[in-house]
């Protein structure tokens, strides 16, 4: 959140407004008729404490292995209890029924932690089949552990993966190869009420600081999983080097080395690429790698961000969300190098007057192409006079955008719905939370109800799934898939830790389009994985329409050229 430094950087050149497309919704707002009864209570009060601004996080989890996602949704509560009188109610897990609906099983699941929370990841760390939960807070992080019965058991303590700073974002990922899943936690500043010092907003009003007013970068930690639980290996795999006030994660292959890398989005200091070499030691090469800042060389306010493959060309570019006067930006990956090329999305400009958080790509009408949602909401109030939403100084809406093919896109109206949401948006996770083969979303608004989007958008097109597996069951991070048919070929990689604050879909989906004939695909040709340490396999075709298991063994072995 760069508030203050808003004004001297240069605007990107040759953007251009994005046309609109025709209003017809994407997307249902579902919440209260699915029985998703949920506030993000941010404990707000006389007085602007910075964490207050940031939270919170979901994530999309099937928890009791029933084949349908669940929702899990991190509550704030109070920094400072005696400023004023919050009911603080602990995080929450809802369990989805076939019908649609979700019911809170939290206290039978056990997993209501009190702590003043931020984000959350899913993996399976035992490798047992079922689904472990890291929490992150502003205080010690909680591990829940998956009994396999419907419920879980803290096992922080025992693990030794309390972290005690403000985490935010947060990951699974295997760093060495050996296939136990490890940590790796965001942290945001060094902060306490007793550092709070007096800001104010772009109108002379107090409100939220930023963070470089407090002058406490720091690092992020990195556990790596061991026989005795998890040990501390921050200092040891080089991560410890580098200080920011982190917000958002991702993890990918960006240079093609088949060993898991990690970017970390920073709010106002340079952004961090923690190059593997795939022992499990990284060193920061944002910079030489060109995706430390952006095309001016100005840090930006990094929040949600994404490792995809925009532009179809077979690596993963990066894209993320920043503050309001700056744009949401886009680094091209060409061959393992960067560049800025965000005015080529075409959503530059409409990014510059809001401030975005979660975000996600994904072929949300199934043509072929991917879209892009990014949930806003400021960090400064808005002035009375040119609010969004009279009560709520901070609220803004959200943007859909079109996929035109490639990084080219265009703004869908009202954000996808027949009426336009505006709240203070923060965490969005993604996930086909029906199994009807298309993405809907659920977005954490601060200090007003949860969102659910139901995808009723008009199909275009066909759809496949798959999840990368292996030994139990467990999915694998990391793993890139990629599906030929008719001529062309698609990659996703498998990364439920991208947006913000949050755990998506563990399924890797694509929308496939028409073929030759105008007529929805039928089946791909072929399906490939590249995991972890390269091993290379080919799963044969398959039929459209169908989530699919790719358990890492049981296909082809591909040989390399």
């Amino acid at each position: 959140m760069l508030f203050f430094t808003a004004l001297a950087f240069a605007l990107p050149l040759q953007d251009t407004a994005p046309a609109k497309v025709e209003a017809q919704p994407w997307f249902k707002e579902s919440a209260a008729s699915s029985g998703l009864d949920f506030t993000y209570n941010s404990g707000a009060g006389t007085g602007f404490h910075f964490p207050e601004v940031m939270g919170g996080g979901i994530a999309l989890v099937d928890f009791n292995g029933d084949g349908l996602l669940d929702i899990y949704l991190i509550q704030g509560g109070e920094l400072v209890p005696s400023e004023n009188d919050v009911e603080t109610t602990g995080n929450k897990m809802f369990r989805n029924f076939p019908a649609g609906t979700f019911e809170n099983v939290t206290e039978t699941a056990g997993v209501g932690d009190m702590g003043y929370g931020m984000g959350v990841a899913c993996g399976d760390y035992d490798r047992d089949g079922d689904i472990d939960m890291y929490v992150t807070n502003v205080g010690p992080n909680v591990f829940y552990e998956n009994n396999g019965d419907g419920s879980f058991a803290d096992r922080t303590k025992a693990l030794k993966v309390g972290d005690p700073r403000w985490g935010t974002s947060t990951a699974f990922l295997d760093i060495d190869g050996d296939r136990d899943l490890d940590i790796f936690a965001v942290n945001n500043l060094g902060w306490s009420a007793a550092t709070e010092v007096e800001c104010f907003n772009y109108y002379g009003e107090p409100d939220y600081c930023s963070p470089n007013n407090y002058n406490a970068p720091c690092p992020d930690v990195l556990y790596k999983q061991g026989r005795m639980g998890f040990q501390d290996y921050s200092a040891i795999s080089g991560s410890s080097l580098a200080f920011g006030n982190g917000l958002g994660v991702a993890i990918g292959d960006y240079d093609g080395d088949h060993d898991p890398d990690i970017y970390v989005a920073n709010d106002a200091t340079p952004n961090v690429l923690w190059s593997n070499d795939g022992k499990g030691k990284f060193k920061d090469l944002g910079l030489l790698k060109g995706c430390s800042v952006n095309g001016n060389g100005t840090p930006e306010a990094g929040m949600g961000v994404q490792f995809v493959d925009i532009d179809m060309d077979g690596d993963l570019d990066l894209f993320m969300t920043h503050i309001r006067r700056e744009t949401n930006t886009f680094y091209v990956n060409s061959r393992g190098r960067y560049k800025d090329r965000t005015t080529m999305t075409g959503t530059a400009s409409t990014s510059l007057r809001f401030t975005g958080f979660g975000m996600g790509f994904h072929d949300f009408d199934l043509d072929g192409s991917l879209d892009l949602y990014v949930v806003n909401g400021a960090v400064q109030a808005w002035k009375e006079n040119e609010r969004f939403l009279a009560e709520d100084g901070y609220a803004e809406p959200n943007h859909l955008f079109r996929g035109k093919g490639g990084p080219k896109f265009e703004e869908v109206p009202m954000g996808g719905l027949a009426q336009e949401a505006i709240a203070t948006s923060r965490g969005a996770a993604f996930g086909d939370l029906d199994n009807d083969g298309d993405i809907d979303i659920v977005i954490a608004n601060r200090d007003s109800s949860v969102s659910l989007l139901i995808n009723e958008a008009p199909r275009k097109g066909s759809w496949i799934g798959f999840q990368p597996k292996g030994g139990k069951g467990n999915v694998v991070p990391g793993a890139r898939v990629e599906v030929r048919f008719e001529g062309q070929t698609l990659y996703r990689v498998a990364d439920p830790a991208y947006s913000y604050l949050s755990s998506n879909d563990p399924r890797v989906h694509f929308g496939l389009g028409v073929d030759a004939e105008g007529n929805p695909v039928a089946k791909v040709e072929d399906v490939r994985v590249v995991w972890n340490g390269g091993r290379e396999e080919s799963y044969g075709p398959m039929e459209a329409g169908q989530y699919y298991d790719l358990m890492r063994g049981r296909g082809t072995v591909v040989e390399k050229e």
